[in-house]
């Protein structure tokens, strides 16, 4: 089916320029598609190429005019006066990063041309790109890949910055010089040069500022702010000389921080510079600037460029991390550092926002004000760090007016009136008014309708509703009387609603305190038979006045004694005190009580008195005037009176408190209160106080006061008490501490952070390092850093250039107390004779260290007591010449014998000469002679090993110049020197122990019971010997392989005795033989006896040896390949041990009589387990005929003689040499013959090679047929080391001998590698490269060859080595070698005939080890998963506990060099391999992260690093803690008995054995559990009740009964009747009827509705209301607390009311009250009319709906000329701010600011 024709904004392709495919977008959406291989790219409309292009769009445009017209926008005034439609959207962005362009289209309206352009730019997509996007003209260049130019297809790529044409893309074929123009223009977007951001647009290249706008000239300022004034940073400009030294190779030129810009240092001089950097996460870096070029350090471009005598370093910026720049001393000369650049101010002034409104409403006022900010950490810091950099100017800060809308009306109320009655339920009013208040601030009233948005506040209120006082009658006493008619009384208070005793009682309503009482019993007084209240008042009165009242038990009154008369003579009054007292039976005492509280009348307080006649006057009796006199004082006596009127309130609410009795004054008649004047104040009764709140107080918390700060900045710590207490009394101070959880409240806290800011940077020291000196005062260092304490707790390291104060000390002195005294020892002095016996002496100091490091000489008794022989010796010079006689210069000489002894059966003494060495057997008493000449005997001194020698028990130092040691025992062994003057000669002695193996020198003295365990050793046994570790026989490590130079003297021989030892198998006849001669013929020789040595040569079983032979031996194996040694040494061992045999045979032969010849060594049968030393004595003792048939000779490995000789000239042109000797080529040369000579069996092989290759024989090049080589016409290729190989199935052996031309040196090389990991010696021909670890001695041969004889001189690092280095006989011995042996070292050898240099890398290999600073990979471990838990791996193992599923980082510590390869295990099995385990390996295999922990994921996890020098293996353990349910502990019985008792299984989670929160549990199986039975067993007798029944009455006061009988429960569950009598015994019966609901029976009352006029809520409705109140049945009205658990009805109701079919009205705005500024206003009238009548009705009316504003603000236009004044009421707070001076404020405030 055909495709309809798309429309316009379709995409077109349009085939240009050869086979390059351009794809035009007018409204496209495809960019980048690929299609049947073809590439298209987006390119945008209406830019042409040619005119076709804009014919071809042309007619597209006018063609296609159905758009959507949605697309458009609006057309401004600009294009509605033209001919242009409006602009349309914007287009999609030609690139969606990295900056691109996106135009807008226009088309004209007019048939005609249009003026202007049809489209426009604006850039897009603003935003970096990331990395991996790569460049966007490379894209392109690269879309031309698959497109064949010329034929050919070419990997095109980008030319930038072409500065004819940087709008064209150009681009070049990659590895070829071509340069293709590909399109005329690149894609909107692409920057025009790689340093600006100017895009290309249409082919042009347009300008683009730091805005990102096109056009725009801004540009980032030096701070990188765009448009910036450079106030954001500073210059930093500095000169820095270098001040290095040997010991001072590296120093710090400058630390440039984070953020900075515009690095430039040049260096000038023969140092280096390199970079030292450090990121805000603490990871370090270095880079060393080792090449020129364009680095990447840090995310930040390092251009760095290097010159003879000069370097340049520039960085662009913004540096990501700390650079610290350093310098590296390569130089004699010093050097000299300029730098510049710009250092970002980290800290500046922000801005805050503004402060909340001063008010609501109303007109208030604002500020803000400026924090200071730190741009690395992204926080708010103190103010000072602003202030530091004096750049910041801090911000002034700005005011304004808010909340500028007048506050709304509101109700407001005036304090509430008094109640209308003390208790009971009272009434208290006030007034509440609407008000409003205006911008100024002044409150007015107005119509309380603007007020109903709000509910009213109530105008009445109940209050006092507590209940009043009521009077309490407590139980009568018992009667007064005990037979008969009596009274009986009782107390009546009167009691607040609080039980407190008080005031306040209604008196008319208050009980009767006194009633008759009649007791049945007849009394038998008859007399009195009236009781004292019915008798005449005449009779109480003079009873009262006969008797004193007594206070009873009853409230009574009690009246003290009258007073004296007030008058010496007349009438006068008498008055006294009459108190309502009561007595408290159970304390004892008296209290005083109310008047009120006492029944009857009181009894007068005043009367009159006569006190007889006044001036002799006679007394006239007049009744009348007498009675109204005693009248009078009547009245007055019971006018007013003090009375107690209850308590106060208690001082305490608990743990005891008092109260006070309050006293008024009282009219005693109306019993109201009076002024106090008109009480007597004698008669005041005294001061009540009782205690009361006598309950402890509940338990609470106490805190104490908080501790200061523990810091002053960066968050420190305040702590303070806090702890439980309870108030037991107050009165007895008893107050007691208890635990935390008897308090139920919340605990406080007793810990807090304070000063929780940062701190100034300031010096930090670390720790003191160990003193460098014991005593005598030495100097410990410390690292002191600059750092900032943040206030988050930790710490940001800084330059020092931040810390302001002085630096701390980093060096101290210590250990200031002098050291112990000590002797200083001089050197010896010369012999004090010329000839003859002398002595030697030298001075001893006592030298004492002082503290202050000072050596100073004090007295000799201060120091330890020193030895005679430490200050003079003998000595010993020639002999004197005898008088007359000329003198000779010979010196004292000791004739020594050069042999080695060997013991090998035990003899009871043994003669020795000094010289040599004797290997013996212990419990051997040895003789040790020392001959001198020239030397007398008694001055003979003896040391061993190097300790002076005195006679002991043990050794005897005899006067004729021997030495005895009685029984050797292993701490004899050691060397023995004898000294002759200056003569010295040694003999070493060694023990031979337990299986004949070389006994090692002990420690200390050897016990006597081993001395049984060596004499028992069997001889064959005793020939069994250990492989020494320094020998060159043992098959053992290249360490028991090293050479005999490095052999200690003493032990040189060990290893030829061991051989020796080894052979065994002595034959049995003739150790039966040499046994069986009498011991006094093989040892006849004393200490006498000058022939002894001669003797003892006569000896079978102590073998003796010449020095020399076995020098010769050593030698010779020194010189065979190391494989072959322990061949060739067996071999001449045997050799030698046939020799020694056949010697002693020749000895005892001449010495013994044919007699006593009595065994033949030809008659000795073969044995059958002989060794090959037993074959060779066998050998040595047949015959010769027998020895020469060697068809049965043994199998034997190759041997080459050597022969020491000097090449024969057999003529001037015929060189004739054997191996071992150099060979010089001459001009006349024409023949040289090397010859070869090896035994073996079968007979070996020999081959030559030159160099290490096989030598190629020729016509010139000969192989003789006695296996010599023979050169013929040699030239100068001949030249070289020749090799004699000798092969046969046993072995091989090998020699070489050098041939040179003309005598010019050789060396002989080794182009091997040598890896050494384990031996702790190594030793390699020169010429190749040695790997090994630390410590080892290595030695490189360097074998030369030259005549003369070449000089060796040995480089390292073609520096010459000096003499400290061990040198011998051409090779080099480095001694326990370390990194700084590490180097190319040089073997020159030199003659007169030139020089030949060959090298030896030695490179120091670091096994794997734990470093010793974990701090890099903790970081590490931080920065890689900052929450995850993490652990460091160790050799003995870690362990971390995790929860399932969690994540875990461990890390494997690691150093080593080269660096080690790091491999993770699990279990045994590499964690690639290991199924189920999700894991990552991160930071090149130094961290492993696994995720999703489950049980089997954990157990032990191993690193395993490993390098050429060795692997480490470190473990940790992952531990999975997991939530389990336990089952345990059953819970207490239900039950004490019967059938129901269960114990119930206690179910707990635990974690690890530790039991926590059940919901973690929650997801675990919970186990079932079942209840255990438990005392199932008769249950006691005991009271039974059933549930009460209902109550007789809801309320109003019912009954309710319920049945107790007295049962038995058995433990069969069955309950049985008992006896009641059976319950008593046990429990009181239980009650079995109570009272019930004695409320009082209420009900919600209510009343009818009232009118529908209450407010209106909505059209036509209004609210209508009516009364409900609470009361009892019978119509008493009670409070609505009574009836709270009823449900109350309704109160309030909607209802239709034609009155609220009402609406708002607005009038037109009134003209504006100011034609200009900010304060002009306008209103209009607003009121609420009624629907149908339009007339105006009460606003309140209308307050269901908002009200229209009724004023607003008008003409906000700026004035001109106008008043200056103050516009606002905030004028004085912008004076005091001092903002006077900003433009906002200086016209409002123009008064005030003008003024100012």
């Amino acid at each position: 089916m055909a495709r309809p024709a798309a429309p316009w904004h379709s995409a077109l392709a349009v085939r240009i320029f050869g086979s390059t495919w351009w794809l035009l977008f007018v409204a496209g959406q495809v960019c980048g598609d690929q299609h049947e291989g073809l590439v298209f790219l987006r390119e945008f409309p209406l830019v042409g190429r040619v005119q076709y292009y804009e014919d071809f769009l042309s007619d597209l445009l006018n063609g296609h005019r159905t758009e959507d017209p949605s697309s458009r926008t609006t057309r401004s005034e600009e294009d509605r006066d033209s001919l242009w439609d409006a602009w349309g959207s914007w287009s999609e962005c030609s690139r969606t990063c990295g900056g691109g362009a996106s135009y807008s289209l226009r088309r004209c309206l007019s048939s005609k041309s249009c003026e202007g352009r049809n489209i426009r730019y604006r850039t897009c997509s603003n935003v970096d790109c990331p990395p991996e996007a790569g460049d966007f003209r490379a894209q392109q260049c690269s879309a031309h890949n698959d497109v064949k130019h010329h034929g050919e297809f070419y990997e095109w790529l980008p030319v930038s910055n072409d500065p004819d044409n940087p709008c064209a893309l150009k681009c070049q074929a990659k590895g070829t010089d071509l340069v293709v123009e590909l399109a005329p223009k690149v894609l909107d977007g692409t920057r025009c040069y790689t340093d600006t951001l100017d895009m290309c647009i249409n082919g042009l290249c347009q300008i683009v500022g730091c805005d990102h706008q096109l056009g725009s000239t801004t540009k980032e300022d030096n701070c990188g702010v765009c448009n910036g004034d450079g106030s954001t940073c500073r210059l930093v400009r500095g000169h820095y000389k270098s001040q290095l030294s040997a010991t001072k190779l590296d120093d710090t030129v400058v630390a440039i921080p984070y953020g900075s810009r515009h690095i430039h240092l040049t260096l000038k001089g023969p140092d280096h510079l390199y970079l030292e950097t450090k990121t805000l996460q603490g990871t370090k870096g270095e880079n060393s600037l080792s090449s020129p070029g364009i680095f990447l350090v840090d995310n930040s471009s390092v251009e760095f460029q290097k010159y003879p005598g000069k370097e340049n370093l520039s960085i662009a910026g913004p540096l990501t991390a700390d650079f610290i720049v350093k310098i590296h001393n390569s130089g004699p000369a010093n050097s000299t550092v300029q730098f510049t650049f710009y250092q970002p101010i980290i800290h500046r002034w922000r801005e805050t926002d503004f402060f909340p409104c001063s008010a609501t409403c109303g007109g208030g006022y604002q500020l803000t004000s400026a924090e200071c900010y730190d741009l690395r950490s992204n926080r708010v810091v103190a103010d000072q760090y602003c202030h530091y950099y004096p750049e910041n100017i801090k911000p002034k800060p700005k005011l304004q007016e808010c909340n500028l809308d007048p506050c709304p009306a509101r109700w407001e109320a005036t304090p509430w009136t008094a109640c209308s009655s003390s208790c009971g339920g009272g009434i208290q009013s006030r007034a509440v008014s609407c008000v409003e208040e205006d911008i100024q601030g002044h409150v007015t009233s107005v119509e309380e309708w603007k007020c109903m948005y709000t509910p009213k506040m109530p105008t009445v209120q109940p209050c006092n509703i507590f209940d009043c006082p009521k009077w309490l009658a407590q139980e009568w006493s018992p009667c007064t009387v005990t037979c008969g008619q009596g009274l009986r009384y009782r107390v009546v208070l009167c009691i607040n609603p609080r039980g407190m005793h008080s005031g306040g009682c209604n008196s008319k309503t208050k009980p009767h305190i006194k009633e008759e009482c009649i007791i049945p019993t007849p009394c038998y007084k008859p007399k009195e038979k009236v009781p004292v209240e019915a008798r005449a008042p005449w009779y109480k009165q003079a009873q009262e006045l006969e008797e004193g009242a007594a206070v009873s038990e009853e409230p009574s009154f009690v009246p003290e004694a009258w007073s004296a008369c007030t008058v010496t003579c007349g009438v006068g009054t008498q008055v006294r005190i009459v108190k309502c007292q009561v007595l408290l039976s159970f304390s004892q005492s008296v209290a005083d009580l109310p008047v009120d509280e006492c029944e009857g009348p009181k009894p007068a307080s005043q009367r009159a008195c006569y006190a007889g006649p006044c001036n002799g006057e006679l007394p006239e009796s007049n009744p009348g005037e007498t009675d109204g006199l005693l009248g009078g004082l009547q009245d007055f006596d019971e006018l007013y009176d003090w009375e107690y009127k209850g308590f106060t309130k208690c001082s305490e609410s608990c743990g005891g408190g008092v109260q006070e009795a309050v006293v008024s004054c009282l009219n005693k008649q109306t019993r109201e209160p009076a002024d106090e004047n008109l009480c007597v104040t004698s008669r005041r009764p005294p001061k009540l106080l009782k205690a009361c709140s006598l309950e402890p107080c509940p338990s609470r918390w106490e805190v104490g006061k908080w501790s200061p700060c523990s810091l002053t900045c960066g968050v420190g710590l305040q702590t303070r008490d806090v702890f439980c207490s309870q108030i037991r009394s107050r009165e007895m101070n008893e107050t007691v501490i208890l635990a935390d959880d008897l308090c139920r409240q919340h605990k406080p806290n007793t810990v807090q952070a304070c000063n929780r800011f940062n701190c100034p940077p300031a010096w930090y020291p670390a720790q003191w390092q160990p003193c460098s000196r014991t005593c005598g005062g030495g100097v410990q260092r410390r690292e002191v850093l600059c750092k900032q304490r943040m206030a988050d707790g930790s710490f940001l390291e800084l330059p020092e250039t931040f810390c302001s104060a002085s630096k701390l000390a980093s060096q101290q002195a210590c250990k200031k107390e002098d050291c112990p005294s000590e002797w200083l020892l001089s050197d010896w002095s010369e012999c004090s004779t010329s000839c003859g016996e002398g002595t030697q002496t030298r001075s001893a100091i006592c030298r004492k260290v002082l503290k202050t490091g000072v050596s100073a000489i004090v007295n000799s008794s201060q120091c330890p007591p020193l030895p005679f022989s430490s200050s003079i010796r003998p000595c010993m010079l020639a002999i004197c010449a005898r008088p007359g006689r000329p003198s000779t210069k010979h010196s004292p000489h000791i004739e020594a014998a050069r042999k080695v002894y060997i013991q090998t059966r035990r003899q009871r003494k043994l003669h020795f000469v000094v010289g040599g060495f004797a290997y013996l057997l212990p419990k051997t008493t040895v003789v040790l002679r020392c001959p001198t000449r020239r030397f007398r005997k008694p001055l003979i001194t003896w040391e061993k090993d190097g300790q002076h020698l005195i006679s002991s028990a043990h050794v005897t130092v005899a006067p004729f110049g021997y030495l005895k040691i009685h029984r050797l025992k292993p701490a004899d062994a050691g060397i023995y020197t004898c000294s002759a003057g200056p003569a010295r000669e040694q003999f070493g002695i060694k023990l031979i122990g337990g299986n004949q193996k070389l006994v090692a020198r002990p420690g200390g003295p050897r016990s006597e019971e081993e001395a049984p365990r060596v004499r028992k050793a069997h001889p064959k046994e005793a020939l069994q010997t250990h492989k020494h570790q320094n020998g060159i026989f043992s098959n053992g490590s290249k360490a028991e392989k090293r050479g005999l130079a490095a052999a200690d003297a003493g032990s040189r021989y060990d290893e030829l005795v061991s051989r020796l030892l080894e052979q065994g198998g002595w034959p049995g006849e003739l150790l039966a033989a040499w046994e069986a001669q009498d011991s006094a013929e093989r040892n006849a020789s004393s200490e006498e006896d000058p022939n002894a040595e001669q003797a003892l040569l006569h000896l079978p079983f102590t073998i003796v040896a010449e020095q020399q032979r076995l020098d010769d031996i050593l030698r010779n194996l020194s010189q065979q390949p190391e494989e072959l040694r322990d061949v060739y040494s067996k071999h001449l061992v045997a050799q030698l041990a046939q020799d020694i045999f056949r010697s002693h045979g020749e000895h005892r032969d001449a010495l013994l009589k044919p007699s006593e010849q009595r065994i033949s060594p030809v008659a000795i049968p073969p044995r059958k387990a002989v060794s090959s030393f037993s074959s060779l004595l066998r050998t040595a003792a047949s015959s010769s005929g027998e020895a020469a048939g060697g068809s049965r000779r043994p199998h034997r490995k190759p041997t080459i003689l050597r022969k020491i000789s000097a090449a024969q000239q057999l003529s001037a042109s015929e060189v004739v040499t054997h191996l071992g000797q150099t060979v010089a080529l001459a001009s006349g040369t024409l023949s040289v013959l090397l010859h070869c000579e090896a035994v073996g069996n079968p007979r070996p092989t020999i081959s030559w090679a030159r160099n290490g290759e096989e030598v190629q024989f020729s016509d010139r090049i000969l192989l003789q047929p006695d296996d010599s080589l023979q050169i013929l016409a040699p030239v100068e290729a001949d030249v070289g080391f020749y090799t004699c190989n000798a092969t046969n199935a046993l072995g091989y052996d090998s020699v070489s001998i050098a041939v040179t031309l003309a005598g010019k040196p050789l060396v002989k090389t080794s182009r091997m590698t040598v890896l050494n990991t384990k031996e702790p010696a190594i030793t390699v021909d020169i010429g190749g490269t040695i790997k090994t670890v630390r410590g080892v001695n290595v030695t490189i041969n360097c074998q030369v060859a030259g005549v003369p004889e070449a000089e060796v001189t040995w480089f390292r690092n073609k520096s010459k080595l000096g003499s400290s280095h061990h040198l011998h006989e051409g090779s080099l011995l480095l001694t326990d070698v370390s990194s700084s042996d590490q180097g190319l070292y040089s073997c020159r050898a030199a003659n007169v005939h030139g020089e030949l240099t060959e090298n030896t890398q030695l490179l120091i290999l670091d096994p794997p080890q734990v470093p010793t600073q974990l701090e890099d990979i903790r970081a590490l471990l931080s920065a890689t998963g900052p929450n995850l838990p993490s652990v460091l791996m160790s050799p003995l193992g870690t362990q971390l506990v995790l929860d399932p599923g969690n994540s875990a980082l461990l890390g494997c510590p690691i150093q080593g060099h080269p660096t080690p390869n790091i491999t993770w295990f699990h279990g045994g099995q590499s964690v690639a391999t290991v199924t189920g385990l999700t894991h990552h390996i991160l930071a090149a295999g130094q961290i492993l992260q696994v995720a999703n922990l489950s049980s089997e994921s954990q157990g032990e996890f191993s690193c395993l690093a490993q390098n050429e020098a060795g692997v480490l293996v470190q473990k940790a353990s992952l531990i999975i803690q997991d939530y389990w349910w336990s089952v345990d502990r059953l819970a207490t019985c239900s039950a004490s008995c019967g059938n129901r008792g269960v114990q119930q299984p206690r179910l707990r989670c635990l974690l690890n054995s530790t039991e926590v929160n059940p919901a973690h549990c929650a997801g675990k199986v919970r186990p079932a559990v079942h209840p255990v039975p438990c005392n199932r067993r008769d249950c006691p007798s005991r009271w039974m009740v059933t549930s009460w029944s209902a109550c007789t009455r809801s309320c109003g006061g019912g009954i309710q009964t319920r049945r107790v009988t007295c049962q038995k429960l058995k433990a069969s569950g069955i309950s049985t009747p008992v006896s009641n009598d059976m319950c008593t015994q046990l429990a009181k019966r239980p009650v079995d009827t109570q009272a019930c609901n004695q409320q009082l029976c209420v009900e919600w009352a209510f009343s009818s509705w009232g009118q529908c006029n209450g407010p209106c809520i909505g059209p036509h409705l209004a609210v209508q209301h009516r009364q409900v109140f609470c009361q009892t049945l019978d119509g008493v009205t009670l409070p609505s607390e009574q009836c709270s658990a009823l449900p109350r009805p309704v109160s309030t109701q909607n209802c239709w009311s034609e009155a609220c079919s009402v609406h708002w009205r607005v009038s037109l705005w009134t003209l504006c009250t100011a034609t200009c500024g900010n304060y002009g206003f306008q209103s209009r009238r607003v009121e609420c009319v009624h629907a149908h009548t339009n007339k105006a009705v009460p606003e309140h009316l209308c307050s269901w709906g908002p009200r229209p504003a009724n004023w607003q603000r008008c003409n906000i236009t700026p004035c001109e000329n106008m008043e200056c004044s103050d516009t606002t009421r905030y004028c004085e707070k912008v004076k005091q701010l001092k903002l006077c001076q900003l433009s906002q404020f200086k016209s409002r405030c123009c008064g005030t600011c003008g003024k100012a």
